[in-house]
């Protein structure tokens, strides 16, 4: 038997290690370093035995990452949705995250949706919903980092590639092989972590003006790329699309007096072109894009949606098992037992209630 406290040092070197090589990015050769966080938790309704099920495939953001490798957020996004499905439908409601930190869209796509297909296929399922590229978005941006001499753009147009291609087929795989009672299929997309800390020059130069280039002006019409093609996918493929990125970059008021709250103008517009979605974040509405580290809920109060680590979303509600030694199959009562005008109490204090509310607002009326 290993002495106990050299289990623990092992946890705490591996936990190290992971957040600095595998969830950051440093290198594209990190995709190999992922931790499975995988968790069953049931929304136990007091009165009724009726339930059903929320199948969640992503990466770090859906296994509620929070910087340790052996438990995580047990209110991850996908498990909000879940309290809010259990109020709607007065029934269980179980949700499975089959999450992989540190994995790659195709990563997710092979190893969780496909391997793992089995999870939305039960009987019980009725919403499915995934995310994935950001760790490709994640390694290209450390890479590009890291620099010198003439810039090479090649990553970062690579890990967009690898987006779209990946997404479409996740929706077109869980189309071809979700259980046929699922009503709800939904992606969510992409915040931008660092988004201020971006605000930086490079250290390599573009060979085209002999200068350094602002790093956020250069990823930020790649993120949009990326989040545009999710959401138009969505739309061609019979998925619904939480923007994440409007939700969590946007203020809830109207900063710039052009009469559209800043969350909301920032949105994907069903139809838009990818140009025209392109220019309206990077060029036209950037100046209402900000960090969320400071989501401004009015003009006078703000929340923090981001971890200390400057990616992963903020929670509340405890956490469970997931990670090295296994994940938690457990469950527990709601916490809003009744929820007022499709929202609860906390819904836009916290990174993961905000995006657990942008996936609810597409639940159906009934199971």
């Amino acid at each position: 038997m290993r002495h106990p406290t050299r289990l623990i040092l092992l946890a705490r070197r591996l936990t190290s290690a992971l957040c600095a090589g595998t969830l950051l990015g440093l290198s594209a050769g990190a995709a190999a370093n992922t931790l499975t966080q995988n968790v069953s938790w049931t929304i136990d309704r007091a009165g009724t035995s009726t339930k059903y099920r929320v199948v969640a495939y992503g990466d770090s953001i859906y296994a509620g990452y929070n910087g340790s490798a052996l438990n995580a957020a047990k209110y991850a996004a996908p498990t909000v949705d879940a309290e809010y499905l259990s109020a709607r439908w007065n029934a269980d409601i179980e949700n499975v995250r089959r999450a992989k930190s540190g994995a790659v869209a195709s990563d997710i796509y092979n190893n969780k949706i496909v391997a793992e297909k089995s999870y939305m296929q039960a009987a019980s399922t009725r919403v499915v919903t995934f995310e994935m590229c950001g760790n490709d978005g994640l390694q290209a941006r450390s890479a590009f980092k890291s620099q010198t001499g003439t810039c090479n753009y090649t990553a970062l147009n690579n890990a967009v590639a690898s987006c779209k291609t990946y997404v479409a087929a996740a929706m077109d795989f869980i189309n071809a092989n979700a259980y046929a009672g699922t009503k709800l299929k939904v992606i969510s997309n992409l915040h931008y972590p660092g988004y201020a800390a971006d605000n930086v020059q490079s250290s390599c130069k573009d060979a085209s003006t002999g200068a350094t280039v602002n790093l956020q002006s250069l990823f930020l019409p790649r993120l949009a790329t990326m989040n545009y093609w999710m959401c138009e996918f969505a739309r061609q493929k019979g998925f619904q699309c939480a923007d994440s990125f409007a939700q969590y970059m946007g203020a809830d008021y109207d900063s710039n007096g052009d009469g559209q709250v800043d969350a909301e103008a920032l949105r994907y517009v069903a139809g838009e072109s990818e140009a025209a979605y392109v220019a309206r974040l990077s060029t036209t509405l950037r100046a209402t894009i900000r960090d969320a580290n400071s989501k401004f809920v009015s003009a006078t109060s703000s929340y923090d949606y981001i971890q200390s680590d400057d990616t992963h979303p903020t929670y509340t509600g405890g956490t469970v098992t997931a990670g090295l030694f296994g994940g938690t199959t457990g469950s527990g009562a709601p916490r809003y037992p009744t929820i007022g005008n499709g929202k609860n109490p906390i819904w836009n204090q916290y990174g993961h209630e905000r995006m657990g509310w942008a996936i609810s607002v597409f639940n159906p009326a009934a199971p």
